[in-house]
């Protein structure tokens, strides 16, 4: 049987591809997104950069979507000059 080459490489098929897409890179990229922008960020109390910092740190994925979704309402507003 003829191996197809683009479904091939180095001995990792395309659903271990698909898994490792789904089960690694995209949530360190939502974690890695989250903590840059919170820490780029000013918020309108100092305790609650703090306890975002934490939550995002020590609960990676769900920290990150909680602050992408939540902490980042909480950022006090840039005025356009």
């Amino acid at each position: 049987m003829k191996e197809n080459v683009l479904l091939f490489i180095g001995g990792i098929g395309v659903i271990e591809l698909f898994l490792v897409l789904l089960f690694l890179v995209i949530p360190v990229g939502l974690w890695l997104w989250a903590l840059i922008d919170m820490l780029q960020s000013d918020f309108t109390d100092k305790t609650n950069k703090l306890i975002w910092a934490i939550v995002i740190i020590f609960v990676p994925v769900l920290g990150a979507l909680l602050y992408l979704l939540i902490g980042r309402s909480q950022k006090v507003k840039q005025q356009k000059s």
